[in-house]
């Protein structure tokens, strides 16, 4: 059986997203905001630690737990290579996966979310205010849901849902059907990417994985292993995400990194997703950034953009209407690269700020995004970026900047 996804971004009280930024400890490796507090400054570490340790990983802190950069001598920009002509295999188990069962998904899940689950489509979720943090979600049953949202937000994120779902549960609602969370503690969760990774998975596997199309998942036997895998990915590329129960997670991990499959890390995950024009929270997402401004209202279903029915309809109904202040876009830049931080300019006016970026190892020029005032965010317009105290100039670009290459059948 295919299960289909739904994209969702999840949203709650205008929080301070500044004060956020202030009061919390571990700094990301790869962007500027902070994470929670551990407990006694521990990082956290995934089932593959010791397979990362033992393939030559540099380790780093990243999302609260100590993650690969890079292994052995493979730089940045060749293991980035790699993926957009081959196939890389990511380990992403730090993302927090989780259950969500009910005895009726058609009242309690979809007022979370802003498509019908019926089928599943694209999904949004939203109180009033800004992004808490970008999720996927993907329908298994009538009654059963999967669930990946970002480990840097892990403890904001479960405490939100835990917070709606007694809200839920201890009402009148909840003669609908009870809804129970089930978090998927210690799991394995694998992204194999690249031009080469179906070729590669389906000599593992005797199912059909044309059948499984972007944004779709089943349940696929891989070589004596029963896999959750997903199709789709933060790289552009075809691909897919393979969850895996903890006793497994090794095994499965040394049998997809085997030639032409190379272990890659969080250097060349984030220039790939750059280019994709993919967001990263805590860079180009806060809790201060409506869904409309950060260029995902394409995650909201037609009907419910009409009539709502989701937490915070009205206020995400408020920026698709009469459009928000600003808006998320791309930049093509001269001479030195923009990184987060940098000032946009019109004239001797800033009207924005870069969040992300990076010289593309793809396309050999300077790439970034960045929010700037409505009115300026039309592709081809010109504006400068300060980098190290030097304007620079700066055009309004489609996004992504490289082309994707999804599997749609």
């Amino acid at each position: 059986m295919i299960f289909r996804s739904a994209v969702f971004v999840r949203q709650a009280l205008k929080a301070p997203a500044r004060r956020y930024a202030t009061e919390t400890g571990q700094v990301n490796y790869l962007s500027s905001f902070k994470l929670p507090k551990l407990m006694n400054n521990q990082l956290r570490k995934t089932r593959l630690y010791n397979f990362h340790v033992e393939n030559g990983a540099k380790m780093v802190p990243f999302a609260g737990y100590s993650m690969p950069l890079s292994y052995g001598d493979v730089g940045q920009v060749a293991s980035h290579n790699h993926v957009r002509s081959s196939a890389g295999l990511f380990d992403v188990g730090h993302m927090v996966q989780s259950k969500r069962l009910s005895r009726s998904h058609s009242h309690a899940i979809p007022r979370m979310v802003n498509s019908e689950l019926i089928v599943c489509v694209k999904s949004i979720q939203f109180d009033f205010g800004g992004i808490i943090d970008d999720t996927v979600v993907t329908k298994h049953a009538e009654d059963a849901f999967y669930v990946v949202t970002n480990a840097g937000r892990r403890e904001r994120d479960l405490a939100w849902f835990e917070e709606k779902l007694e809200e839920w549960n201890s009402s009148e609602n909840a003669k609908k059907g009870l809804v129970e969370m089930e978090v998927l503690e210690d799991w394995g969760l694998l992204a194999l990417q690249g031009p080469e990774a179906a070729s590669y998975l389906q000599g593992l596997t005797s199912l059909d994985l044309r059948k499984l199309t972007f944004g779709t998942s089943a349940f696929v036997p891989i070589e004596g292993f029963n896999l959750h895998v997903a199709r789709g990915g933060y790289t552009g590329e075809d691909g897919f995400e393979i969850s895996i129960p903890p006793s497994q997670t090794v095994e499965v991990a040394k049998l997809l990194s085997k030639s032409p499959v190379q272990l890659t890390g969080l250097g060349a995950r984030d220039s790939l997703r750059l280019e994709a024009g993919m967001c990263l929270y805590g860079n180009d997402l806060d809790e201060d950034t409506s869904p409309v401004e950060a260029g995902l209202s394409w995650v909201i279903g037609k009907a419910r953009k009409e009539s709502g029915g989701f937490i915070g309809a009205e206020d995400v109904r408020e920026h698709l209407i009469n459009g928000p202040p600003r808006r998320r876009v791309g930049f093509l830049i001269e001479g030195a690269p923009a990184r987060q931080g940098a000032k946009i300019f019109s004239g001797d006016e800033q009207i924005g700020m870069i969040t992300s970026g990076i010289p593309s190892p793809t396309l050999n020029q300077n790439i970034a995004m960045g929010y700037v005032k409505s009115g300026l965010h039309k592709k081809g317009t010109e504006l400068e970026v300060e980098v190290r105290s030097k304007r620079r100039k700066a055009v309004v670009t489609a996004m992504p900047f490289v082309k994707s290459n999804y599997w749609r059948g």
